[in-house]
């Protein structure tokens, strides 16, 4: 899968069901493995709980990389 082809889906937290926002980057590792996405934060994060327009989303809170979403656990 490329980049540009995870930057199309949405990235949504299964905990509340909220769209998170879109990703913008992703970091690797030293050893090529990928570390984390970085997600453009949605309005509604960016007002409500932060002022910093970017996530760091790390590899092991992804659960699932379905077709049009991305679904993470992510505890805010």
């Amino acid at each position: 899968m490329r980049l540009s082809e995870l930057q199309n889906k949405d990235v949504v937290n299964v905990i509340d069901g909220k769209k998170i926002g879109n990703i913008i980057d992703i970091t690797i590792e030293n050893d090529g493995n990928m570390k984390s996405l970085i997600v453009e934060k949605s309005k509604f994060f960016v007002s409500m709980f932060t002022s910093s327009g970017e996530i760091e989303i790390k590899w092991e809170q992804i659960k699932k990389i379905g077709e049009d979403v991305i679904l993470v656990s992510l505890h805010l």
